[in-house]
C-alpha cells in the first residue's frame, strides 16, 4: 500500500468541487500527511469547470505532481477535461447516472453521488460530502479528521444550522458506508496512520497576511482584485483587533498614496493588488523611490494582458517590476517561492523597505495566493524588528542597530556636517549623502527635525533642485543603497550536484518542482543543479555568475511567453539561456523540467 495520494476533483462552480478539496487537504494535514494543492476556477461567480488537486503523502512534497492517481469526475465534462493527466493505472471515480467512461486503462469505481445525495441525504448541497465520505472509505484519512474540519468549518459559518450539520455528516457516513459494502478495492493507494506533527495549513495569501502582521505592518490601503483580494480581507479583519489601520481605496492609486502617507507618518505599510492594478501604481512607485519612503506592494501575478485570466497564473510581471516608471527608478524586487516563503519573505520585505528607503516589490503569482501547504509551525516565531536609519533628537545622532558601528559613525558626521544640533538650528539633511546612499529619517511630530518629501529633485535638505550636478548626485546616491543592499542581502543557495553540467536558474513558485526534477534527474545519474533567485533587483551578481561559470548549459524555465528571466541574464551576463516556457495558466510539473534536462544531455 502507497502511503502517498494525488487526488484530483472535477466538477463545476457551485458543486463544492474547491470546498471539497479544501476540507480534504485540511483532514489530511490534522491527520499527520504534508499536503500540497492546485486548484483552477473560472472567473466568473458561479458556473463554470473547476479543479482541486492535493498531493497527500508521509513525508515533505515539493510540487502537484505530475499526474493524478486518483480522478473524481462529478460531471461528464470533468472527465472529459481531466482523463488525460490520469496515471496509467491510476483510479477513476465517476457517477453511472452521469456517464460511462471510455477509458480501459484505469481501475474503476462507480458512485452514485447525485442519488445519494437527492434521495438518502434530501439535499443536493451535500454532494461534496458524499465525494469525501467516498475518499475516507476508499483511501483514507479517517471519516473523523473530515468531520473535525466540517463541523469546524459550518460552526463558523452564519448560515449554517442544526438540520445542516446533521445532513453533512449523515452524507459522509452513508458515502463511506456505501463504499465499504458495495465496492471492492482493486487499487494500491492507501493513506495510513503517520506520526502527527506541529505543522500549520494555510495558502500564500494567509502566509503574507500572518507576516506581513508580525512584522508590524499597521496600515494597509487596498482596492479589491483577484488574485490579491484575499491578503486585503485578511488585513481589513486582523488590523483593526491590534490597533492598525484598514482603508479600501477608491484604486489602486490612491492605496499606494496613502501607503505612502502612511509611511511618511513612520507606520509599516503596504498593499496588495494584481498586474492591471500594479500598472496603475506605476507614478507613486516612481515618488516611492524619489522621496526615499518604504513602502510594501505586494503583486499577486495572473495571466494577461490587460484583464488577461484573473484566475489563471504567470510569472509575466518580472521585467515590469524591475523597469515600470519613468525614469531611473531604484526599487527592491523579491520573490518568494513557497507558503513558508511568503511568511518569511514578507518579513524581510518591510525589513528591507525601511533599511533601504525605497519600495520593495514583491511578487507572488495566481497559484502561489491559493496553493495551501502544511507548513512547520516552528518557522511562525516573532522577528526582531529593526528600526529605520532615524535621526534621534534625544542622542543627536541617526540611530539603527541594525547598521555597522563604522556606519553610525558615519551618519554622526553627516548630521554635524549638515549643522543639525540640539535646538535644531539648521536645516535637517534628511537626504544627505552617505557611503551607503542611506540617510537618516524622521517622523513628523515626535520632536524630531521635520522634513518635505517631494517628488521634485532636490537637495539635501529636500529643497527643489534642477541643478545638474545636484540631479548626478542624488541619482548616484538613491542607486548607492541598491549596491549596499547587494552587499548585504543573502546570497540564493546552490542545490544538487557539486560538480553539475547542466544548471538550472529559475525564480518565483517554480522553485519546489525545479528541485523535485534535479532530485529525479540526479536519480538517474545525471549531473544537475539549480540556483533559485529570490531576490531579483538587485541581483546576487557573483553568486549568478559563480554559478553560470560552475556548468556547461543553463535552463530557465519560467511561466511565461517571452522568457523574461532569460532575458535579463542574458542583457546582464551575455547568458544563451536554454528556454522552457510555459504561459497557458498552468504550473509547470516535475516531469517537463525533468523532461527539458534530458533533451539538453
Amino acid at each position: 500500500m502507497m502511503n502517498e495520494v494525488t487526488i484530483r476533483i472535477g466538477g463545476e462552480s457551485g458543486e463544492g468541487t474547491i470546498s471539497g478539496g479544501d476540507i480534504l487537504a485540511l483532514a489530511s494535514a490534522r491527520w499527520g500527511y504534508h499536503v500540497y494543492t492546485f486548484r483552477t476556477f473560472p472567473a466568473e461567480i458561479l458556473g463554470g469547470p473547476c479543479m482541486f488537486q492535493v498531493r497527500i503523502s508521509d513525508h515533505p512534497v515539493k510540487s502537484m505532481g505530475d499526474y493524478a492517481d486518483v480522478l473524481i469526475c462529478l460531471n461528464h465534462e470533468a472527465y472529459e477535461r481531466n482523463i488525460g493527466d490520469l496515471r496509467h493505472g491510476g483510479v477513476l471515480i465517476y457517477d453511472p447516472s452521469d456517464f460511462t467512461p471510455e477509458s480501459s486503462d484505469c481501475v474503476t469505481y462507480a458512485i452514485p453521488f447525485n442519488e445519494i445525495a437527492r434521495k438518502e441525504i434530501q439535499l443536493f448541497q451535500t454532494k461534496n460530502m458524499v465525494m469525501l465520505g467516498a475518499i475516507c472509505g476508499l483511501f483514507g484519512p479517517p471519516i473523523e479528521a473530515i468531520i473535525q474540519v466540517v463541523q469546524s468549518k459550518l460552526s463558523r459559518s452564519r448560515k449554517a444550522n442544526a438540520t445542516l450539520m446533521e445532513k453533512n455528516l449523515l452524507a459522509l457516513d452513508v458515502a463511506k458506508r456505501y463504499v465499504t459494502e458495495q465496492l471492492t478495492k482493486q487499487d494500491p493507494y492507501q493513506l495510513g496512520p503517520v506520526e502527527k506533527m506541529s505543522r500549520v495549513v494555510l495558502n500564500g495569501n494567509q502566509a503574507v497576511v500572518a507576516g506581513a502582521l508580525a512584522a508590524q505592518c499597521r496600515f494597509f490601503a487596498g482596492y479589491p482584485i483577484t488574485p490579491a483580494s484575499d491578503i486585503m480581507e485578511g488585513m481589513a479583519k486582523e488590523l483593526p483587533l491590534i490597533g492598525g489601520t484598514f482603508l479600501q481605496a477608491e484604486d489602486e492609486i490612491a492605496a499606494l498614496a496613502s501607503v505612502l502617507g502612511a509611511s511618511y507618518g513612520g507606520v509599516r505599510s503596504m498593499t496588495a493588488t494584481s498586474g492591471p492594478g500594479f500598472s496603475l501604481m506605476t507614478e507613486l512607485i516612481g515618488l516611492s523611490s524619489m522621496s526615499e519612503l518604504p513602502a510594501v506592494i505586494v503583486d499577486a501575478q495572473r495571466a494577461g494582458p490587460s484583464t488577461g485570466m484573473p484566475t489563471k497564473m504567470e510569472q509575466s510581471d518580472l521585467s515590469f517590476a524591475l523597469n515600470a516608471g519613468h525614469g531611473d527608478t531604484p526599487r527592491i524586487v523579491i520573490a518568494p517561492s513557497n507558503v513558508a516563503n511568503c511568511y518569511e519573505l514578507i518579513i524581510q520585505a518591510f525589513a528591507m523597505a525601511d533599511r533601504y528607503q525605497m519600495p520593495v516589490l514583491f511578487l507572488t503569482d495566481q497559484s502561489l495566493t491559493a496553493r495551501v501547504e502544511s507548513v512547520d509551525s516552528h518557522i511562525f516565531t516573532m522577528p526582531e524588528i529593526q528600526e529605520r536609519v532615524q535621526y534621534s533628537s534625544q542622542s543627536e545622532h541617526a540611530s539603527n542597530g541594525h547598521q555597522h558601528g563604522d556606519q553610525t559613525s558615519a551618519n554622526e558626521q553627516l548630521l554635524v556636517g549638515a549643522g543639525v544640533t540640539g535646538t535644531h538650528a539648521r536645516p535637517y539633511a534628511r537626504y544627505a549623502y552617505t557611503d551607503t546612499g542611506i540617510s537618516p529619517i524622521s517622523i513628523p511630530g515626535t520632536g524630531a527635525p521635520a522634513y518635505v518629501a517631494t517628488g521634485l529633485e532636490h537637495d539635501e535638505m529636500g529643497h527643489p533642485n534642477y541643478e545638474p550636478e545636484d540631479h548626478t548626485a542624488m541619482m548616484e546616491k538613491r542607486f548607492r543603497k541598491l549596491q549596499t543592499a547587494q552587499e548585504e542581502l543573502p546570497q540564493p543557495e546552490r542545490y544538487g550536484t557539486t560538480d553539475a553540467t547542466i544548471g538550472i536558474i529559475g525564480w518565483g513558485s517554480t522553485e519546489g518542482t525545479i528541485q523535485e526534477a534535479v532530485d529525479r534527474a540526479c536519480a538517474r545519474r545525471l549531473k544537475v543543479a539549480a540556483l533559485h533567485l529570490k531576490i531579483l533587483s538587485p541581483l546576487p551578481d557573483k553568486a549568478i555568475q559563480a554559478f553560470i561559470h560552475s556548468v556547461d548549459k543553463i535552463i530557465v524555465p519560467e511561466n511565461n511567453y517571452s522568457g523574461q528571466l532569460a532575458n535579463l541574464l542574458g542583457a546582464k551576463y551575455g547568458l544563451r539561456a536554454i528556454r522552457v516556457n510555459k504561459f497557458g495558466g498552468i504550473p509547470f510539473t516535475a516531469g517537463e523540467i525533468l523532461q527539458a534536462i534530458e533533451e539538453v544531455c
